[in-house]
């Protein structure tokens, strides 16, 4: 990671219309300097200043600590290496974790860790805090086979999972009237329209179709449903 350098100057726009279908290797992106010493963002998605809708692979070096703050909107996250900890917990590597809209925490690592993070994009009535361990959670069998699902949270039409998909995996094409969005957590995800190595985001809008495969194997995070089927900015 240290070959990419540091962007100090922030993003207020990006990506922030849900009409466009986006795919971003996050792997291939510059590091932007955050408000916290030692803590800098690569930016998938963002809509506003520091406080703002945002989707971003978040990396602590190791003692670095962000100063109390709130989400008004909430923030969800993936623990993708090394361990986060605040002051509710401790939370390694494969960790997934919500803190509802209205939360506030100091969060930080010891030794250092790297995130998938969203902020503001909670409905204010999703009050449930969720912390799962994924590496001891339950897995599930797919709708084909080859696939496995780990449910991470619902609400409303809006749902989130992991989905593991062994080598040769096939799906069907199939639309998703409320959006979908992927982050690839390991191994490579494939669909017609492209091919997506670990690190990559994708954000497909309302009513998008596609028909995914893998042929070497891997493991993404999965939401959908929770994007509007109106025209207009994120936000």
């Amino acid at each position: 990671m240290s070959g990419a350098k540091t962007q100090q100057q922030p993003v207020l726009a990006l990506h922030g219309d849900w009409r466009e279908a986006v795919a971003v290797n996050s792997a291939a992106l510059p590091w932007a300097a955050s408000p916290a010493p030692g803590v800098e963002r690569r930016l998938l998605e963002r809509l506003g200043g520091e406080v703002a809708r945002a989707t971003s692979v978040v990396r602590y070096a190791p003692g670095s600590q962000f100063a109390q703050h709130s989400h008004g909107g909430g923030e969800e996250l993936l623990v993708l290496k090394g361990t986060l900890a605040d002051e509710q917990g401790t939370y390694p590597a494969g960790t997934y974790l919500r803190n509802p809209p209205g939360s506030a925490h100091a969060p930080g690592s010891r030794e250092g860790c790297t995130l998938l993070v969203k902020l503001q994009q909670m409905h204010p009535d999703d009050r449930q805090r969720v912390v799962i361990d994924t590496r001891s959670a339950a897995w599930h069998p797919g709708l084909v086979k080859g696939l496995e699902v780990l449910p991470l949270h619902g609400f409303g039409s809006e749902q989130v999972a992991l989905v593991r998909w062994a080598p040769g995996t096939q799906f069907q094409a199939h639309s998703h009237p409320g959006g979908e969005e992927i982050f690839v957590i390991e191994g490579v995800f494939q669909d017609e329209h492209g091919i997506y190595p670990a690190g990559s985001w994708l954000r497909n809008p309302p009513g998008s179709v596609h028909r995914p495969w893998s042929e070497a194997g891997c493991t993404i995070w999965v939401k959908t449903g929770h994007l509007p089927a109106t025209t207009g900015p994120l936000g």
